[in-house]
């Protein structure tokens, strides 16, 4: 299956201030939230990022909320965004059915959200080079795991292209920056 942008929406998992430094290649993983949530903006799909225990964990790193300014923010205390009263419903308002998923750590929040969002009836797709934890073996395990479970796992620029679905366009000049 094709992830469609008027089909779909980007859930941005938790890339927060006090985790991100922990995190196995952190720079890549915001790079490709950033550039993720650059092309959701651009093209019109709804944006979400969640925050894990603000007290404890601070706010979304400063290129996650500069990227954002059109995504709904949330904060949250369970490790999986289904789980959170409220954010199924949140989510299913923006009247899409699927659900392209990235941020930290892959092995509990995101591998949570991504099972509860799938049990609740959205087709989720895990950006797996925008995800990650501290240790790449959980990074590792989680992306089995998911697989194994039926999540789609993709990358970013196949997230991109797949929204574009076509070259010779003014989006899709527009978005070459984002690929390049």
């Amino acid at each position: 299956m094709l992830i469609r942008r008027d089909a779909s929406l980007l859930l941005v998992v938790d890339l927060q201030a006090r985790l991100a430094p922990a995190i196995h290649d952190s720079e890549t993983v915001i790079a490709n939230a950033v550039r993720l949530l650059d092309g959701a903006r651009q093209l019109g799909v709804p944006g979400f990022v969640s925050e894990q225990y603000l007290r404890g964990l601070g706010p979304s790193l400063p290129a996650i909320q500069a990227a954002a300014s059109a995504a709904r923010f949330f904060e949250k205390t369970h490790f999986s965004c289904a789980a959170e009263p409220g954010v199924v419903d949140l989510l299913r308002q923006a009247d899409r059915q699927q659900v392209v998923l990235c941020g930290t750590e892959a092995h509990v929040c995101v591998l949570q959200t991504a099972l509860g969002l799938q049990a609740a009836g959205f087709d989720v797709f895990l950006v797996a080079d925008a995800a990650s934890s501290r240790t790449p073996a959980n990074r590792e395990a989680a992306i089995e795991r998911l697989r194994a479970a039926g999540i789609g796992i993709v990358t970013t620029e196949m997230v991109l292209f797949e929204w574009l679905h076509r070259a010779a366009t003014d989006e899709f000049r527009a978005l070459l920056p984002l690929i390049r």
